[in-house]
């Protein structure tokens, strides 16, 4: 698990600094605020119990989640309709927050899409000389060029919605470190578990 640490977010003024990649259609995009905290999730909107996972592009232990217990979790509990499964941003350095930025000025399908093909992918870009300009290639297979990913990433009221969210995250539910679940707005837990062991902790909800 990463811990959460002090966190200094520096947005400048200016900007910072193909063809289709299976999966991520190009689709229109949009920068804003609103579009930020659109709460994006997969299942059964309606599933009595929601799973919100707060977590950083850039933590390790999210991406290991995300490649080895996480398609169990989609297979078996969230394609069949039990949960409802939320993504949160928890930025944990700038480099995840342009990440996140990327991201989630997609809809909601392509945004799914790109967050699998950055986590799957997570040491190939973090561990570049260049993860900006690895990001940039990523960015392409949605439809953004480089100019528009320099303009996503200077709009300043696009980027502070994304901090807001993880200082909400801490605030409503003491999440300090990536990832952590939040079942049902009640209890938390955290770490990139196996699926039994993150199947045991929605134990007390039914399931």
């Amino acid at each position: 698990m990463r811990s959460d640490r002090r966190f200094f977010m520096q947005i400048a003024g200016s900007a910072l600094i193909g063809t289709a990649l299976p999966g991520i259609a190009q689709a229109k995009f949009e920068i804003s605020p609103a579009r930020a905290r659109e709460v994006r999730f997969l299942g059964n909107e309606n599933a009595a119990v929601t799973v919100a996972e707060y977590f950083s592009m850039t933590c390790g232990h999210c991406g290991n989640f995300h490649r080895n217990t996480f398609p169990e979790v989609k297979e078996k509990l969230i394609t069949t309709g039990i949960i409802r499964f939320e993504l949160h941003p928890f930025p944990l350095d700038q480099l995840a927050l342009q990440a996140h930025a990327l991201c989630r000025v997609l809809p909601n399908t392509s945004y799914f899409k790109m967050v699998d093909v950055l986590l799957d992918q997570q040491e190939n870009w973090i561990r570049s000389n260049d993860p900006v300009a690895k990001l940039k290639q990523y960015a392409k297979f949605a439809g953004i060029s480089s100019q528009d990913y320099d303009t996503i990433m200077s709009d300043r009221a696009y980027l502070e919605a994304i901090v807001e969210m993880r200082q909400n995250a801490t605030r409503d539910h003491k999440v300090q470190s990536t990832p952590t679940f939040v079942i049902n707005g009640e209890k938390s837990f955290s770490g990139a578990m196996s699926f039994d062991e993150f199947l045991a902790e929605l134990n007390a909800f039914g399931i």
